[in-house]
């Protein structure tokens, strides 16, 4: 992690009763809470924009196909349910 910068951030009072609660309930602080909420959001945007850069190079019709392939094996006995 990079030197920590301060943000005065305002919230309404029912957000950040509810971030204060959820922290709780984690173990967290209302400070940790908020720093992993903000991290997941852009690893979710990270990743959206990842595959929305590689859809363009799939191919639907080898990835159904290698999709519907039978397979020689059994299963082994511990993959069974």
């Amino acid at each position: 992690m990079g030197t920590p910068s301060n943000y005065a951030l305002r919230l309404p009072r029912s957000l950040k009763a509810g971030a204060e609660q959820a922290a709780r309930e984690d173990g967290a602080t209302l400070n940790q809470f908020i720093v992993s909420a903000v991290a997941e959001k852009l690893a979710a945007l990270k990743t959206a924009d990842y595959f929305a850069q590689r859809a363009p190079r799939g191919d639907l019709e080898a990835a159904l196909a290698t999709l519907s392939r039978v397979g020689g094996q059994e299963p082994a006995p511990e993959d069974r349910r």
